[in-house]
């Protein structure tokens, strides 16, 4: 059984940093990309950021280039999202999800439509 287990969300103030986690298990995704996507009531859900499995490519949205960075602990099967310089517009809830990677190089889709597996999710919630 394929699990998505995300943790480290929270309250923060504007400025401030928080680390997620989403540790998976359940299967080999070797041959996946894993994505963090993020969701407001009333919006879809919105790619945040993605970051190739087999060879650590990371990809992002620019509203938050150069502000947060994704990695991955291979040994752990878990990826991570380090968000710094925390705006107010960053609060959602954060969902880690898995994509099939079509080809060996080939760029992570954004869709979240296209990912196989998910998360439970995490809140984060930054105060001005």
């Amino acid at each position: 059984q394929v699990q998505l287990v995300e943790s480290g969300g929270g309250l923060v103030q504007a400025g401030g940093s928080l680390r997620l986690s989403c540790a998976a298990s359940g299967r080999t995704f070797s041959s996946y990309a894993m994505g963090w996507f993020r969701k407001v009531p009333g919006k879809q859900r919105e790619f945040v950021a993605a970051i190739r499995w087999s060879d650590g490519s990371t990809y992002y949205a620019d509203s938050v280039k150069g502000r947060f960075t994704i990695s991955r602990d291979n040994a752990k099967n878990t990826v991570y999202l380090q968000m710094n310089s925390l705006e107010p517009e960053d609060t959602a809830g954060y969902y880690c999800g898995a994509v099939p990677v079509r080809a060996p190089y080939s760029r992570p889709s954004r869709r979240s439509s296209d990912y196989d597996y998910w998360g439970q999710g995490t809140q984060v919630t930054v105060s001005s």
